[in-house]
């Protein structure tokens, strides 16, 4: 297949130009390239995937409606991947402009396009945010109409367009909501990164809560295979992706602890009302719509996360966290 994948020198959007690529599909990848962490992981990861066969890459934002009817016009895609987003709970508080522009209104472009060049099949990266104050394990008929973030109401905003351009044009649309994901060469931002980072240099970790809030932390690799899987979707479906198997963050930091064999400086902070006490994903429907499930313990996933570190402390190590 001939797939275009937004937000390819993204954590997640790498990895699954990568495993295309494996696969034997020519991949189309673009990313603004932005700035909202530090363009040294965005180039590693680039360049990676540019030295493969079968990767071509444009810089464009998919805020750009005039570049992608450039690029839509260019190519004939047979299905796109859609990774780009602003990310990010805590940081969608103090930018929410930014996130509607990215999150929906970039959405909605690529929709348009695949409307107007008949393009029929969308895998959406979406957010296990949107389940925040209900039941679980969190299944995906569940009433997710309380978002508590910006970040978190801007991906309902692009599940609830993607609905509309299958209702109306008979776009295939698998919806994947994702839990917690981590491993090498992850988002600075997110926990799991930040933490090796302050562990190894020997810095205080700022630890919002006391650490019991639990997480699904799902391996990059295993969240990869999913959405890969998820193109052979047809119809809506909203689908989890995650470790169905929630693990608290203070076990994370002691698995960091004994990898890396230092022990942690924790600096305690009040909890956060926009972040979540707790998730975790039932992954009954992956298991049966895609034969999906994850196949990396967090154990293992966190042992890998810190073999990548140590392999690349050199410029690592100066990372803006």
């Amino acid at each position: 297949m001939k797939v275009l994948v937004t937000g390819a020198a993204g954590f997640i959007g790498w990895k699954v130009c990568e495993r295309l690529l494996e696969d034997g599909h020519e991949v189309v990848g673009i990313d603004n390239i932005n700035d909202y962490y530090d363009l040294r992981i965005k180039l590693w990861r680039f360049e990676r995937l540019k030295k493969r066969k079968g990767f071509t890459f444009h810089q464009i934002d998919i805020e750009d409606l005039k570049s992608f009817e450039d690029l839509f016009s260019q190519y004939r895609f047979e299905a796109v991947i859609n990774e780009a987003a602003r990310a990010g709970v805590r940081y969608s508080i103090e930018n929410p402009h930014v996130y509607v522009s990215t999150n929906v209104m970039g959405t909605l472009n690529l929709l348009e396009m695949m409307r107007k060049h008949g393009v029929k099949k969308l895998v959406q990266a979406s957010t296990s945010s949107l389940y925040a104050g209900q039941r679980m394990p969190f299944k995906e008929d569940l009433p997710v109409n309380t978002p508590i973030s910006p970040y978190a109401a801007s991906k309902k905003g692009a599940e609830a367009l993607c609905y509309t351009y299958h209702y109306l044009y008979g776009i295939d649309v698998a919806i994947l909501r994702y839990f917690t994901v981590y491993g090498p060469a992850g988002r600075p931002d997110m926990s799991p990164f930040r933490f090796t980072y302050w562990i190894m240099k020997g810095e205080p970790i700022q630890l919002y809560g006391d650490g019991s809030q639990k997480r699904d932390f799902t391996y990059v690799d295993d969240i990869a295979e999913g959405t890969i899987k998820a193109l052979n979707v047809e119809g809506y479906e909203i689908i989890n992706l995650g470790n169905n198997r929630p693990h608290r963050l203070s076990y994370m930091i002691e698995l960091i602890e004994r990898f890396t064999g230092k022990k942690a400086k924790i600096d305690f902070k009040e909890f956060h009302r926009a972040d979540m006490k707790e998730t975790w994903a039932d992954i009954t429907k992956a298991k049966e719509l895609l034969g999906w499930s994850p196949k990396t313990t967090l154990e293992e996933g966190i042992e890998k996360t810190v073999k990548w570190f140590r392999e690349n402390w050199d410029w690592v190590k100066d990372i803006k966290v």
